[in-house]
């Protein structure tokens, strides 16, 4: 049975990241933990105060923090025994929420958090700088949903050859094994040859079934940005975003504006 963290912030309850764990549940076995943490992340304020992002930086007492939060995890909680969902909660709710938050994913098999709603009150524009700092530190896979998503119906396997693009195909197979089944289409968008391309094959095969192999030019890859916007019916699995590799998933633009456009959910892992 696989440990699926759901983590919130604050009073921004997510039905987005609940549906998703639902709709996992009804494929593989899992409990849900619910870990909510304070609002802001006091630790990291004056840094990102600092960074000349021009947001402005919403605060309040902790004693309005715990209040918020205490209506999350009734939210919670009601969500799911409606959804016959087996559930813990973690309240971590201390200066240093992104901390604690790390820490609970090194005991955990994946996180999912909302893409549009993580910190919006720090910075509505996401990725921000606090969904950053989750994706590069997570010590487990994580998972970033939209509020409104289409239930997936195909996997999209991003490859770029690098290590950590298929370390995260592999993860999202020996994580949900049952969704391997759906339709799975693997794209190269670098112009070049397929890298290891008889092993990315052999081994993609092995776990997707069925599976289709696309190698795209860069044009290609723009129109592929547009599809992955407009198609409600997919989860995207991507690995680039290694620990030495800071913001490199944010370098490869169709990446950030998927996540921008908040309709696709995203399967992030890397080493």
């Amino acid at each position: 049975m696989l440990k699926i963290i759901v983590a919130f912030d604050g009073l921004h309850f997510s039905e987005g990241a609940m549906r998703m764990a639902t709709w996992l549940k009804g494929r593989v076995p899992l409990t849900i933990t619910g870990v909510f943490i304070s609002p802001i992340d006091y630790r990291e304020l004056l840094g990102y105060s600092g960074m000349g992002m021009g947001a402005p930086v919403f605060t309040m007492p902790a004693t309005e923090d715990d209040k918020m939060v205490e209506q999350t995890i009734k939210k919670f909680r009601n969500y799911c025994d409606d959804h016959g969902l087996e559930y813990n909660t973690h309240k971590d709710t201390n200066l240093f929420a992104l901390a604690e938050l790390i820490k609970e994913t090194r005991f955990a098999d994946c996180l999912i958090i909302s893409s549009e709603l993580f910190y919006e009150n720090i910075d509505k524009e996401q990725p921000n700088e606090y969904l950053k700092r989750t994706l590069h530190e997570s010590e487990c896979p994580v998972l970033l949903v939209p509020e409104h998503f289409a239930e997936p119906k195909s996997v999209i396997l991003s490859y770029d050859g690098k290590a950590s693009s298929v370390f995260a195909i592999k993860q999202f197979a020996y994580l949900f094994g049952e969704c391997c089944k759906l339709s799975a289409m693997l794209f190269h968008a670098h112009g070049e040859d397929l890298p290891e391309k008889a092993r990315i094959q052999e081994l993609a095969a092995r776990h997707y079934d069925p599976l289709t192999i696309e190698q795209l030019n860069n044009e290609d890859a723009r129109e592929l940005k547009h599809w992955l916007t407009q198609n409600h019916h997919s989860i995207l699995v991507s690995g680039a975003f290694g620990r030495s590799e800071v913001s490199s998933l944010f370098r490869k633009s169709y990446i950030t504006d998927i996540i921008r456009a908040h309709k696709v959910p995203i399967f992030v892992a890397h080493l």
